[in-house]
């Protein structure tokens, strides 16, 4: 019976050869009895649904962020903690409430432990019931009530002496139920061909007789963490048979918890709707996923292919559905628009009378488990298998029985199947134990977790230049050519999106993303900015920008460093997201950051009073470019200028209202100063654009910027360098206001703030931006002036009390008060 209306679901892939951007539409079908999934030209691909219900996936984030006064250029305390993953780029502020955490729809899972559980029910004598998956409709579906009455029954009311695992886990076990979620399936039965990888997600020692509480445990990893998931064994039936995914063995129960583990992961059985292979593959695993189309298959795919099997990888493949008939059956036997798992990748000693050698040969499974196998050469009824010897054939497994199971030669597999997926495990899917008894290598690997967030980092793709460089960048240095290769290093790119699947209840669809590679001159430069990229070509990129939950790509490098920046494809979408790079050889992979502090040696041709100091500017668009093998950012100077005749008239036209204003003791308040201050700023002409002057706040700010014995006052000198400064900021307010509106871009005040003589790490710039940054985003000259006049008060106040210089500063709490509230 078919409870599950159809859908439809259209993917957006967005391509830019340099003619400009385009693109492509692929339109997701799923309902009665599978998807088609069809390109806006007319061809059709698969990526594995299922007969009646496809899949999706919730998810949530685990922070590992050390939160509050540590790290970075700042810390609190004596001591300075840092932390491997940083999960977002938005700073956190100890002491303070966090949303963030309020709202994460999965803390209650987080929070759920199997020995604690385990210890409570067997106390109370009672058997667990999860109250973060209750056994009611909503834990089936999210969007509607069911059709059809369900029943949650535990195994033991199922069955006389059910079991956890009879008999030893196979892939012959895993059975499709109604859900229809046969990309789960095809995962599942290739992660059972690896017997320690199946062991660290679904712990075999657990039964239904010791201890027995109804309460079970599963490992999945999760967006970049390994989460144990624990529920209680009541499962969805309809007359007393299990409706969703089953064993073969009907007293057997690992795979329809596992399948429910799973769904509560993700928040409903419902949610696992839209999913493909790939996606259930790395969560087994950890692992990150490539996707090839065998129509345009690289040459060394089946060297790709062994060395996936050396490693361990799960693999999957599938033929494009076809659009007028939903799963339908070739004349070879397979099946379109179905996922089958790719459970070995062999080369076989074969004789024939024409020909001896090593035959190269796949082994595929339908999950569907049954005489739905192929039919070609090799299949389990052929007469070539007389042309393999019994003890070679003994050697690969075969099988010759209706189970689903089948051989083919890797031309007759290419020339029929379509898309291969092949998940290749990260050094956390086994340890070094583990990889000895299973005979396996793996790749090396390093991960990142960070967030774009509008007006701070979420600056679209390279079509968008002027925020492009706003990105957060990575940097990854490969230094050993793999060993097969002829002086070039393998990589593997992913980028993962975050948490989109449980916002589509908010209306929120998946973003669409990608990357892009650059090769670095220079090892240890800092942040690249928009002159970088205006005369630097990328070196590789993803293969397109699509709106899936992941975009990966093999690149083949030259060894070196490199950027990668992860990106939304238009500007100003908000998401967090992991970004994954897999290598043959250890790489070397951070963020490229900047330390928070004062440039001493740096200012801006925009001077006044004092003088006296080097000064930079940034080249207009229609500079020349700098020569690619000496470019570094930021460090284009000029030669000093002289003060302008107008400038040096205001000097003295200002000295001269300080002294009538100030009186004999030549000092000035703040509410003194605001008058000074405005009757220049205010006076018509002197700015470009309408502005109501400075208020006694930011005024107050200005005399604690030089009032370090707290009288509340300014003397001449001091006045002399605040002037300064404000003209040289006012004077790079001007450059970046290049309409003259009184307003800055968020995305131009890291910019602003380098010319005015700051460096800033990602984090103290998401704050500035939270703190100065208008609802528009926008950055208007009063909140400018105010930013530059409080880093400069916090960063010499820092130093002050940094006395080893090691970026590590104590305070008691009156000096810490005092510092912070009188800025």
């Amino acid at each position: 019976m078919n409870f599950f209306k159809s859908a439809t679901r259209t993917v957006r892939t967005t391509t830019d050869d340099g003619s400009g951007p385009r693109t492509e539409t692929k339109t997701y079908s799923f309902g009665d009895d599978g998807p088609s999934i069809g390109y806006g030209g007319g061809s059709n691909i698969d990526i594995g649904f299922g007969k009646q219900f496809g899949g999706g996936k919730k998810s949530f984030n685990i922070s590992n962020f050390i939160g509050g006064g540590g790290g970075g250029d700042g810390g609190s305390g004596g001591g300075r903690r840092t932390c491997i993953r940083q999960p977002s780029q938005r700073p956190q502020v100890g002491g303070r409430a966090s949303r963030k955490e309020k709202k994460n729809p999965f803390s209650g899972l987080n929070n759920q432990s199997y020995d604690s559980i385990k210890k409570k029910c067997l106390e109370e004598g009672i058997l667990f019931e999860d109250p973060e998956f209750p056994a009611q409709d909503d834990s089936i579906f999210f969007s509607r009530a069911p059709n059809r009455p369900f029943v949650w029954k535990r195994p033991v009311d199922l069955v006389d002496s059910p079991e956890f695992i009879a008999s030893g886990v196979s892939r012959f076990d895993v059975k499709q139920g109604e859900l229809g979620d046969c990309w789960l399936l095809a995962a599942i039965a290739s992660l059972t061909c690896n017997e320690v990888l199946l062991n660290k997600v679904v712990p075999p020692e657990q039964n239904f007789t010791d201890e027995y509480c109804g309460l079970f445990k599963f490992n999945i990893w999760h967006e970049g963490d390994w989460t144990e998931v624990v529920v209680d064994d009541r499962l969805p039936s309809y007359m007393d048979n299990l409706v969703f995914m089953h064993s073969a063995d009907k007293h057997e129960f690992w795979s329809a918890l596992l399948e429910k583990a799973y769904a509560k992961l993700h928040g409903s059985y419902e949610s696992l709707k839209g999913g493909s292979t790939s996606e259930a593959m790395e969560d087994f695993t950890g692992g990150v996923t490539e996707m090839f189309d065998l129509k345009k298959a690289p040459k060394d795919l089946l060297t790709i292919m062994l060395k996936a099997n050396d490693r361990g990888s799960l693999m999957g493949c599938s033929i494009d559905a076809d659009p007028n008939q939903l799963e339908a059956e070739l004349a070879n036997g397979l099946i379109m628009g179905h996922a089958y798992s790719v459970t070995a990748v062999k080369m076989v000693e074969i004789q024939t009378p024409g020909r001896s050698g090593k035959l190269p040969m796949v082994r595929c499974r339908n999950p569907w488990g049954n005489e739905s196998e192929w039919k070609g050469a090799f299949s389990d009824e052929s007469e070539r298998w007389k042309y393999i010897t019994d003890s070679d054939k003994e050697e690969i497994g075969l099988t010759q029985e209706d189970d689903g199971e089948f051989w083919m030669t890797f031309g007759d597999w290419q020339s029929n199947f379509q898309k291969l997926e092949i998940c290749n495990l990260g050094p956390d899917s086994l340890d070094d134990d583990e990889l000895v008894k299973i005979g396996k290598k793996r790749w090396e690997a390093t991960s990142e977790v960070g967030e774009w967030i509008p007006n701070v980092n979420a600056g679209g793709c390279r079509n968008y230049l002027q925020t492009f460089f706003t990105n957060p960048q990575y940097r990854v240095t490969v230094t050993d050519p793999d060993e097969d290769e002829d002086d070039l290093c393998t990589i593997l790119v992913g980028v993962l999106q975050k948490d989109r699947r449980k916002k589509r209840k908010e209306g929120l669809d998946m973003l669409t993303i990608g990357y892009v590679i650059y090769k670095l001159k220079d090892p240890d430069c800092g942040p690249l900015d928009v002159d970088f990229f205006k005369y630097n070509a990328s070196v590789a990129k993803s293969p397109s920008f699509i709106n899936l939950r992941e975009v990966c790509g093999r690149h083949m490098l030259q060894p070196g460093t490199y950027c990668i920046i992860p990106s939304t494809f238009e500007p100003h979408n908000k998401g967090e997201y992991l970004i994954r790079i897999f290598t043959e050889k250890a790489n070397v992979t951070h963020e490229i950051d900047e330390e928070t502090a004062i440039q001493e040696d740096q200012s801006h041709p925009h001077g006044g009073i004092g003088g006296g100091m080097q000064r930079t500017h940034m080249p207009s668009a229609a500079s020349a470019p700098p020569p690619q093998d000496q470019y570094r950012p930021s460090q284009r100077r000029t030669e000093e200028k002289p003060p302008t005749e107008d400038e040096v008239e205001q000097e003295d036209a200002l000295k001269r209202s300080f002294k009538r204003v100030s009186g004999d003791d030549m000092e000035i308040d703040a509410f003194e100063l605001r008058d000074i201050l405005n009757a220049v700023f205010k006076k018509e002409g002197y700015m470009e654009f309408d502005f109501d002057g400075f208020g006694v706040d930011a005024c107050r700010s200005m005399v604690a910027m030089h009032d370090g014995d707290l009288s509340g006052k300014l003397g001449f000198d001091e006045f002399k360098t605040l002037w300064t400064d404000l003209r040289k900021w006012k004077g790079v307010f001007k450059e970046f206001d290049k309409d003259s509106s009184g307003r800055l871009s968020s995305y131009e005040l890291r910019s602003a703030l380098h010319a005015s003589g700051f460096k800033l790490s990602n984090r103290t710039f998401s704050t500035l931006v939270m703190r100065f940054s208008n609802k528009a985003g926008e950055i208007e000259f009063s909140d400018f002036m105010l930013c530059a006049i409080k880093l400069k008060t916090m960063l010499a106040s820092f130093k002050s009390y940094d006395a080893q210089r090691q970026g590590i500063a104590a305070f008691d709490v009156d000096s810490f008060v005092a510092t912070t509230m009188y800025s």
